[in-house]
């Protein structure tokens, strides 16, 4: 065995060893991502099943609000159904929508002292605020992640190993631009 025939194995080894480590990382990166939605699915599922109990309190007193009520009813159901889909902008949108529906309900709730007392109401509006703010705790850990995901497969050289092996751009969940701005708290006691 000549040199050259040693000289050209070792950098083909050193090539395949190299793509190799690349595409463990990738693959790494992709469940990241993966395990990312899961944890925000979860929260999802939790406040979808919460959802209902606390329609339920606030129909027992809010018997002129119906309008509230299906607004988050609605809220609730598209967000199901973008959940289900993993339609990352689907999701985005509902997730404004369901903000938006809860904060009236919760606002439209001060007008009603029997309910804002109620104890099942004040858990369930606690329990709902802290899956509020965990999912917002987990997008931004979705989102890091899936920026890592497509940084990692558009660099070079694991942009070659990506395409080859059929890696794929993930979606950030993003709210609009109306979920991001100041809330008006006193149109919401206005309501």
């Amino acid at each position: 065995m000549g040199l050259g025939t040693i000289i050209t194995l070792a950098v083909l080894a050193v090539i395949v060893i190299y793509v190799i480590t690349i595409y463990n990382a990738l693959v790494q990166i992709k469940h990241n991502v993966s395990k990312a939605w899961a944890n925000i699915d979860v929260l999802l599922k939790q406040r979808h099943d919460e959802l209902p109990k606390l329609i339920e309190t606030c129909k027992q007193y809010m018997k002129f609000e119906q309008d509230t009520l299906t607004k988050v009813i609605e809220a609730r159901s598209k967000v199901f159904s973008a959940r289900e889909s993993q339609n990352m902008p689907a999701l985005g949108q509902a997730e404004t929508g369901m903000r938006a529906a809860l904060g009236s309900l919760f606002a439209l709730a001060e007008s009603y002292p029997d309910l804002k007392a109620n104890q099942t109401f004040q858990q369930l509006q606690t329990r709902i605020s802290a899956l509020e703010n965990a999912i917002a705790d987990r997008r931004e850990f979705y989102n890091e992640s899936v920026n890592i995901n497509n940084v990692r497969i558009e660099q070079f050289p694991d942009v070659i190993v990506a395409r080859m092996l059929g890696f794929k751009e993930a979606h950030l969940l993003e709210f609009s631009e109306e979920e991001k701005k100041d809330v008006d708290v006193k149109s919401l006691f206005n309501s």
